[in-house]
């Protein structure tokens, strides 16, 4: 299936683009976050597991374990603090 991958902040800069179509076959957040870390280089170093690393499903905050569906929207941002 094909989904819009977009990233951003710090992930944008090291990955080098802010978005991809990515043709995966990948059925949840975290099947999907495998198969680009195992792209290697950048991908590897930005969105390994134990870097903190949010992720959203047509915009709606999601836990790894959400499911994908042809056409969505995948977007994955580093974990930002205000004050």
């Amino acid at each position: 299936m094909k989904l819009t991958v977009k990233y951003f902040a710090s992930i944008r800069e090291a990955l080098g683009r802010g978005s991809e179509t990515v043709d995966t076959s990948a059925a949840s957040l975290a099947a999907l976050r495998d198969e680009l870390v195992a792209r290697g280089g950048a991908y590897a170093q930005t969105l390994a597991r134990g870097k903190a690393v949010r992720v959203a499903v047509d915009q709606v905050m999601s836990e790894e374990s959400a499911a994908l569906r042809e056409g969505c929207e995948v977007a994955f941002f580093p974990p930002v603090t205000g004050g």
